[in-house]
């Protein structure tokens, strides 16, 4: 071999495979696949974004200092211990690389979001997975898995892409169980869509342990993810070691400055919350009346529902006859997930549309 030859970690990734925004032919496109939010994105920060659009031919301040400030401020925290990234995947990116290398283990739970395996493998750690509870995050079964190579346990809560939620009693135990060498990351992408009483606490944790990562998104209560604007925080050292990977200017100025907006969006907040309750839960009493085709909803706290298909009509033939008629969802067999599509909570019309199309899919 005389060509240069890529790390073999490299080689064993399965590249990460986005939600589908097209269909063949000229049925008009109902995209359901990508969590966005279906109310669009707040007056608020459309106007923001507008405003500094014609900014492009001077670099974004590097350090965003005004949006992290803000996030500190709406969320009660250390503006110089927050980190932003492109998403909150670079932020995944970011502690897998700080944190763990070859020779070490980094724990997700079994169908786990795909980044976290990309980005463990990605700096030649080894992925170890939990098993599940029911589609759940099983805590046990995660502080089973731990040993003396761990070095991150990745947990989704909401998780993606079951949307199932772990109460705040189970990550305190969870977190008080595991050794202090260990990085728990919290990845919080959905929490803006659970009601107030139910917080996981996490940022009350990332305020006091050394060892908790909090990651978050804008891609999606915020309606900002065209923009790709992610924060995480943690303890000073944590946050110290993830800049030094950090690439610079990562987020336009135009985008920063709709963050900001956004997150004083409150009323549109509210909105895309109660919007996303209201329909999820009429979805999910749909899915239920077909059960006898097979079908059932996994709890979810999410803004999406994962519908497992365990009848005559499986989940890929489902998927290509949502295709057909224009409706985009989710599958994933790659992700151990082939009886399953991840479907989005639409506007009220693309709701009932989908639970009318799969009405007539399964012959109910």
């Amino acid at each position: 071999m005389n060509a240069p030859q890529p790390k073999p970690w490299v080689m064993a990734i399965a590249p990460y495979v986005p939600g589908r925004s097209t269909v063949e032919g000229d049925t008009p496109v109902i995209k359901l696949s990508s969590n966005e939010n279906p109310l669009g994105t707040s007056p608020e920060a459309v106007a923001a974004f507008t405003r500094h659009a014609g900014d492009l031919a001077r670099y974004p301040d590097a350090g965003a200092g005004l949006l992290r400030e803000a996030i500190a401020a709406h969320h009660d925290l250390d503006p110089a211990r927050v980190i932003y990234g492109t998403g909150s995947d670079e932020v995944l990116h970011l502690v897998a690389g700080a944190y763990a290398g070859p020779g070490d283990e980094v724990i997700q739970v079994r169908y786990g979001f795909a980044v976290y395996e990309i980005a463990t493998r990605r700096v030649g750690a080894t992925l170890v997975v939990a098993d599940d509870r029911d589609y759940a995050t099983d805590v046990d079964a995660i502080l089973a898995a731990v040993t003396e190579r761990t070095r991150v346990v990745f947990v989704a809560n909401p998780n993606n892409p079951t949307g199932t939620f772990t109460p705040k009693a189970e990550i305190a135990r969870l977190h008080a169980s595991l050794p202090p060498q260990v990085m728990l990351v919290l990845d919080q992408a959905y929490a803006e869509y659970l009601a107030p009483e139910d917080d996981d606490g996490g940022l009350e944790l990332a305020r006091t342990a050394p060892n908790v990562i909090v990651t978050r998104t804008f891609s999606k209560i915020h309606g900002l993810a065209a923009e790709r604007i992610g924060w995480g925080y943690g303890s000073a050292e944590a946050i110290a070691a993830m800049h030094r990977i950090r690439a610079p200017f990562c987020c336009t100025t135009a985008g920063q400055e709709a963050a900001i907006a956004a997150l004083a969006a409150a009323d549109f907040i509210a909105a895309s919350r109660a919007h996303n309750r209201l329909w999820r839960g009429w979805f999910a009493d749909e899915i239920a009346k077909l059960g006898n085709a097979g079908l059932r909803a996994v709890p979810s706290e999410a803004n999406f529902l994962l519908v497992l298909f365990d009848g005559a009509v499986t989940a890929e033939t489902a998927y290509k006859a949502l295709l057909a008629r224009g409706y985009i969802v989710r599958w994933l067999p790659g992700q151990g997930l082939a009886n399953g599509l991840r479907m989005t909570i639409g506007t009220e019309a693309e709701t009932r549309g989908l639970a009318a199309a799969l009405r007539e899919i399964v012959g109910a």
